[in-house]
């Protein structure tokens, strides 16, 4: 492959959406409370296979069946735009999916189990006869189930030793899935024109950029809320209070959205969709603080 290809395959694998599931594996290995002692090896290969692996493969199979749609959308990508040539694109899709399931073993058998069933998810979004996000509710409820749920708790399974989270953790990973379904709506929002010259029902598409923009708004609000009540509950005010004023900061960047959303989708998804998976971090503390017992007084 010529250097300037292999650029191209590196821009395919896009490097920068590998962040969010690498990040909710680590909140999930922290809301475990294990120690990480004699793991290491382990949790950076689960971080490893969640975001350069799991993820990447589903970028380059997502651009590869979208050629056509991103050559309106953005044809400067390195397939619409020629610098991955003939099924160069494809090749390096399933080479990832082989590559991610020869590594998922290495987590024991829940491990590999969640990376199946991402790489499944990754291939049903784009692929046909599925093709999941033809239709903005299945499949954006596929993404963010693979970005933040499926991570979240293969980090807390893994740092655990095999034992699966409890309810605590797998009711904060749905939360947070739900949340992201608004995060992934935003995401559309740069490709509206592309997908309805083809027939791709996205929410932007389907309901219209401003009452998307405002369902995001509220699909990722009330999860946060949830988790604020459940955190104050299990006695961690403290973090709730931290998560609140997070919550309360992403109100006010919502509300510039709101003003102008086609535009300032992806604005808000570098600032306001980074005060939520500080929520996330946070909330995983928050766990692991609940489950240390508080320290009885010495009897003299």
């Amino acid at each position: 492959m010529h250097p300037i290809q292999w650029r191209a395959a590196f821009e395919l694998l896009k490097p920068i959406t590998w962040f969010a599931p690498m990040w909710a594996f680590a909140c999930g290995a922290v809301s475990s409370g294990a120690s990480p002692d004699g793991r290491w090896l382990v949790i950076i290969a689960g971080i490893f296979l969640a975001g350069p692996l799991v993820c990447a493969t589903s970028q380059a199979v997502n651009d590869w069946f979208d050629r056509h749609v991103d050559a309106v959308n953005e044809p400067q990508r390195p397939i619409p735009s020629g610098r991955l040539p003939g099924r160069s694109g494809l090749y390096i899709a399933i080479a990832w999916t082989v590559l991610s399931l020869a590594i998922a073993p290495l987590l024991g058998p829940w491990g590999f189990g969640a990376a199946a069933i991402g790489l499944v998810l990754a291939w049903a979004y784009s692929a046909p006869p599925l093709r999941l996000k033809r239709n903005g509710w299945w499949g954006n409820t596929a993404v963010a189930v693979c970005y933040e749920g499926l991570p979240w708790i293969t980090g807390a399974t893994v740092l655990a030793a095999g034992a699966l989270p409890d309810s605590s953790s797998l009711t904060l990973a749905l939360l947070y899935s739900l949340g992201a379904h608004g995060i992934m709506t935003l995401n559309d929002f740069k490709s509206v024109e592309g997908d309805r010259q083809w027939n791709i029902a996205s929410l932007p598409v389907q309901l219209g950029v401003n009452r998307a923009a405002r369902l995001a708004c509220i699909v990722m609000a009330l999860p946060q809320m949830v988790v604020i009540g459940l955190i104050y509950y299990w006695g961690q005010s403290f973090y709730a209070l931290a998560i609140a004023v997070l919550l309360l900061a992403q109100f006010l960047l919502m509300q510039k959205l709101l003003r102008n959303p086609h535009q300032r989708a992806a604005w808000y998804n570098a600032t306001g969709t980074s005060l939520y998976v500080l929520g996330m971090l946070i909330a995983a503390f928050a766990l692991q603080a609940s489950r240390t017992p508080i320290a009885s007084p010495v009897s003299v």
